[in-house]
């Protein structure tokens, strides 16, 4: 399941005549920068303010407008059985596997005050208001960024996708000032962006994203 997932490519051919490819360029470049200045803006409002989840809102806003403007997106496909099928079941086992390791991880971490202090700080956004509102727009969220990020970004990238999407990711992550979340920006980076080489699609991005998402709202609040 892990090797379709994350390693072996499904042949396909998604070339873009140049001025596309450099339409795409330009749109993707102009929207992250956007994007970082609308993030890092959202996560220092303080927990509590009205203004987060509009910020919050207006982030995906970005994701998802700056993704379709840039061009075609493709959902892509996995190998199974004697064929190709849609990513679903694999990239939510994903999802699963990878917030499991993030859990473990959470548990050292807390024991290291300034590391402790920095995810704290993340998840204080989820003593305040439902969280039933929270999980909506984490998921919105993650939907958002696997667009923008694993489609037009990486789409946009002729040589190693997977390493400067990751880097991209990272970087704009970094706009919240957050060391922890930019690591886990990283590590979620680089596995979705093997599941987009593979499938050559956002489809299975998405699923494992926002199935980490969600276990991540869920399950680290307690521990902290």
């Amino acid at each position: 399941m892990l090797r379709r997932s994350l390693l072996d490519v499904v042949p396909r051919d998604h070339r873009e005549a140049p001025a596309v490819l450099r339409r795409r360029q330009l749109v993707t470049a102009g929207f992250a920068v956007l994007g970082a200045l609308v993030l890092g803006v959202s996560l220092r409002i303080e927990p509590g303010n009205g203004w987060f989840y509009p910020a919050t809102v207006a982030l995906a806003a970005v994701w998802v407008i700056g993704s379709f403007a840039s061009g075609r997106l493709h959902l892509g496909w996995i190998g199974g059985g004697s064929g190709v099928v849609r990513p679903v079941l694999a990239p939510v086992l994903v999802g699963l596997l990878l917030a499991g390791l993030f859990v473990v991880g959470a548990l050292v971490v807390r024991q290291v005050p300034y590391l402790g202090d920095r995810v704290a700080g993340v998840l204080g956004y989820t003593d305040e208001g439902s969280r039933t509102v929270l999980l909506l727009i984490a998921g919105l969220n993650g939907v958002a960024e696997e667009l923008f990020f694993r489609g037009a970004v990486y789409a946009a990238v002729t040589r190693r996708p997977v390493l400067w999407t990751t880097l991209g990711y990272t970087a704009v992550t970094l706009a919240t000032g957050n060391v922890m979340l930019a690591l886990a920006a990283a590590v979620l980076g680089l596995v979705v962006g093997l599941e987009r080489r593979a499938s050559g699609g956002i489809l299975a991005p998405v699923l494992t994203h926002v199935t980490w998402s969600a276990v991540m709202l869920l399950v680290l609040p307690p521990l902290f």
